[in-house]
């Protein structure tokens, strides 16, 4: 191999960049990261996850806040802070916040002992030294920035993000989007108990009786300790999503109704993702990670507990097809897209994308009993279902006893086939 050619280009700079460079780094092999912005630049959006899953990777260390007091509100709300409508559903599971800086700093330092190489630039096209890497054994991949740079490498990764320029998916449809508006900050009176974290409050009381014929929102909040908290008011999913100045209205209005007003503001997050993104085509020469690969959780949003467990196991597959020197970057890149989505994973998929076509069509009323059917599932149902860490079968079997266990309108609204449920369903056993 050349000295100027790397085994692997990994397009981007933020949290599926820099997981699967330093597991890269890890294998031993040559890596290149070209990047538009500094990799040690500040992440704008803050990162979550339950503490049994960042326990069973051993980085529980790089929490930098866990709260034992997890509940959630399915209620409507009620005026009487003792009503039944105002009754917490308790978790009896941690919850964690990523150090984000912490956290940032444990893959760079993995990526700067394994000696990876660091490109500012943008990219702007990627050849093959055959049609598209594949007619004739060996080849590599040409990589041209902004600036006319070109990098050579056996394969590319673009780890850029769900509107990654060089990876192609499958048109199926309206993309429903995630979004929040939140703020770190002081507040009048505490918003959430003392040392408590709150993963969803349904509660619609603040609303007027016309904006609870709209699509809902809920709260996401926490006690980040000595006075300072944080809440956002978030919208499941949504095609098109919710815009910015409703979820920032809502969450003005919300508190406002409590009696609590914002006395500083220390930090402002506007969080806009993809929930239902098509699997990418898995035959082209090009591999993706993270948003890119459409690796969030459709029926959660999270992500970055996927990043590291995945990001290893993708690192020894494609270390081990680069062992043969002939292969080219088609092969090398199929070797890569058959570890991050084998069969099972991609019937996964599909199950957790039609769940979350399903949520949204449901009203208010239908989500909270939902939600509350969800989180009386046996625990390790609930929670593998989130972490997507229950084989297929369990996975299965967790849908089923939540259909069983659901109040007759939920089940009726699950029932339900329109638009694109049925094709989904199909993608189930030809994923």
């Amino acid at each position: 191999m050349p000295a100027s050619m790397s085994d692997v280009l990994v397009i981007g700079a933020g949290p599926a960049a820099l997981a699967i460079t330093a597991a890269l780094g890890a294998e031993g092999l040559a890596v290149t990261v070209l990047s538009l912005g500094d990799p040690a630049a500040p992440w704008p959006n803050t990162y979550g996850i339950w503490g049994d899953e960042v326990d069973a990777l051993g980085l529980g260390h790089l929490l930098e806040h866990r709260w034992k007091d997890t509940v959630s509100y399915f209620g409507a709300g009620d005026a009487d802070p003792a009503a039944p409508a105002n009754r917490p559903t308790v978790h009896g599971r941690d919850y964690g916040l990523f150090d984000k800086h912490g956290l940032q700093a444990h893959w760079l330092a993995q990526a700067e002992a394994a000696g990876v190489a660091w490109v500012r630039g943008r990219a702007t096209a990627i050849g093959f030294d055959g049609p598209a890497g594949a007619a004739s054994p060996g080849g590599s991949c040409a990589v041209t920035s902004a600036d006319g740079r070109v990098l050579q490498a056996r394969l590319v990764i673009d780890a850029s993000g769900h509107e990654a320029a060089f990876i192609r998916r499958p048109d199926r449809g309206p993309v429903a989007g995630q979004a929040a508006y939140g703020v770190v900050g002081r507040f009048s009176d505490p918003p959430v108990g003392p040392r408590q974290f709150v993963l969803m409050d349904y509660r619609s009381d603040h609303l007027t009786p016309e904006q609870r014929l709209e699509p809902p929102s809920f709260l996401y909040a926490m006690d980040l300790g000595e006075g300072c908290f944080f809440v956002e008011e978030t919208s499941l999913a949504l095609a098109p999503p919710l815009p910015f100045e409703t979820l920032k209205a809502r969450l003005a209005q919300r508190l406002t109704h409590r009696g609590i007003t914002i006395t500083a503001v220390e930090h402002e997050e506007w969080c806009l993702f993809p929930m239902n993104l098509a699997l990418p085509d898995l035959d082209q020469p090009v591999l993706a990670f993270g948003g890119s690969a459409s690796m969030v959780h459709p029926a959660s949003g999270y992500l970055v507990g996927s990043l590291l467990r995945r990001a290893p196991g993708l690192a020894r597959a494609v270390a081990a097809a680069l062992a043969d020197p002939h292969a080219s970057p088609a092969a090398l890149a199929a070797a890569g897209w058959h570890a991050l989505w084998p069969l099972e994973l991609r019937r996964k998929q599909a199950l957790y994308q039609f769940g979350l076509e399903k949520l949204m069509r449901f009203e208010a009323p239908q989500l909270r009993a939902f939600f509350a059917s969800f989180f009386a599932l046996p625990a390790e149902q609930w929670y593998g279902f989130l972490s997507n860490t229950l084989t297929l079968p369990a996975l299965l079997a967790a849908m089923v006893r939540l259909f069983a266990t659901a109040p007759a309108g939920v089940r009726w609204g699950l029932m339900g086939m329109q638009g694109r449920e049925l094709g989904m369903l199909a993608r189930l056993w030809r994923p």
